[in-house]
């Protein structure tokens, strides 16, 4: 017996059409497709961030968005604050 199990006991086919009339009461039969498409298209987007997570970024050693790298040095001079003393 699983801790699943134990916690929430054994589902049967009377507690899940109890669930699904519930669910048709508090969302309505034209609601629930549109929740349903969400479900699905948030499943996609999460399967497709998984797979880009497990290809590797880089083999390069010096990636120009390695932490090492030092930023990039400005390429004009900043210009000079005036002075009310001098």
């Amino acid at each position: 017996m699983s801790a699943l199990t134990v916690l929430l006991g054994e589902f049967g086919v009377k507690e899940i059409l109890l669930i699904v009339v519930v669910i048709l009461l508090l969302f309505g039969g034209k609601k629930i497709p549109e929740l349903m498409r969400g479900l699905g298209s948030g499943v996609k987007e999460f399967k497709n961030a998984a797979k880009d997570e497990a290809k590797p970024v880089s083999t390069d050693p010096i990636a120009p968005t390695s932490p090492l790298t030092p930023p990039p040095s400005p390429t004009s001079e900043l210009p000079e604050k005036d002075n009310p003393s001098a």
